[in-house]
């Protein structure tokens, strides 16, 4: 009998074509990856690319299970049920779990065999990023929205940050279905722009305040949570705080991250939150609004929050900023409505800081 033939590997197919890229081609796919958990993965591939991920400029984390009291990773709760009441009191350990898991195996590039997150269930969501050492555009990504509504109401929020407050805008609604076909629902002969007596006695003021304030606290909220991330982290020039519905949205560019830096943050003193500072909001509102793709929008109304001490912190922003700010707060139909309600009476309100 023959001996049984081996079969041997072509030594020309055992070259890794992909160690032929430079590091900088092999930085920018990784830069286009973005998800921290992708990215975890791609670090326990090898030394190299370990190395490399540290360098990733473009970070998204995405955040989706709470982490029961006890750190306990089995007792993890989906937050696609239910909203959490207490979801800012658990943010922390929303973040760890979801950024620590992709890096278990990770090891480090020192070659001492030894994981590069020792006790990881110790470590906090700044610690773990800071294995991320070239950061330039950070988002993360909240489950839910913070502010409980009723279902058909519409509420969005963006606000803009340095060291504490710079710009907000609120877009709400009572409700949002299509539009009647037959033209059943038309615009009120009485409406002029200006708010009718109704607003006034039904509770319609009332209810814009609370969605005001409420805004405001889940804003602030963000934003004191992010202060190690921000110190850690003296590259970042771009930093975007969301949640998967889309309700509100915490922005800080280049100069808002310096200024951050640069002045004491004004923390409250009933909360862990940046203390909200003493604002004037100008409100428009418009009973009856028609968006683009048959949509209708009720009791549409649009708040405008700015600092009554601007200048103190963060210098002075011109009316025509501001103007861009809100136009370009939101996407699509709710593009259009901004634009529409700004074209209507303007109402001032003050609001202490607190």
């Amino acid at each position: 009998m023959h001996p049984k033939a081996r079969i041997h590997a072509d030594p020309v197919l055992e070259v890794d074509q992909f160690d032929c890229l430079p590091d900088s081609l092999v930085l920018l796919i990784l830069n286009k990856v973005e998800d921290v958990r992708s990215l975890g993965r791609c670090s326990a591939v090898s030394k190299r690319f370990c190395g490399l991920v540290s360098l990733v400029h473009d970070v998204y984390v995405k955040i989706d299970r709470v982490v029961g009291v006890d750190g306990d990773a089995e007792d993890t709760l989906n937050l696609s049920s239910p909203k959490p009441r207490n979801i800012f009191s658990h943010f922390l350990k929303l973040m760890l779990f979801t950024i620590i898991k992709p890096f278990h195996n990770m090891r480090s590039p020192n070659g001492n065999g030894r994981p590069l997150f020792a006790q990881l269930s110790q470590h906090s969501p700044g610690q773990v990023l800071r294995n991320f050492t070239h950061i330039r555009n950070l988002r993360v990504e909240l489950p839910s929205g913070d502010v409980g509504t009723e279902e058909g109401v519409l509420l969005r929020w963006r606000a803009e940050y340095g060291s504490t407050l710079q710009n907000c805008v609120i877009l709400g609604g009572t409700r949002v279905d299509r539009r009647p076909v037959s033209g059943e629902h038309e615009p009120s002969l009485e409406d002029n722009g200006s708010m009718p007596e109704s607003f006034y006695t039904n509770g319609g003021l009332k209810l814009r305040v609370v969605w005001t304030i409420s805004s405001l606290i889940a804003a602030s909220t963000r934003h004191y949570l992010l202060r190690s991330i921000i110190k850690d982290h003296p590259t970042l020039t771009s930093l975007v705080l969301t949640d998967a519905d889309g309700q509100g949205t915490l922005c800080m560019g280049a100069e808002q991250l310096k200024e951050f830096r640069e002045n004491q943050l004004s923390a409250s003193a009933c909360s862990n939150r940046t203390q909200v500072p003493a604002c004037n909001m100008k409100l428009k509102y418009a009973p009856y609004l028609e968006l683009p793709g048959g949509m209708a929008l009720q009791g549409a109304t649009l708040v405008a929050i700015k600092p009554s001490t601007e200048g103190s912190n963060g210098g002075h922003t011109s009316r025509k900023e501001t103007d861009a700010f809100i136009s370009g707060a939101f996407d699509g139909s709710f593009k259009f409505a901004v634009k529409a309600l700004m074209k209507r009476r303007t109402y001032l309100l003050e609001m202490n800081g607190f």
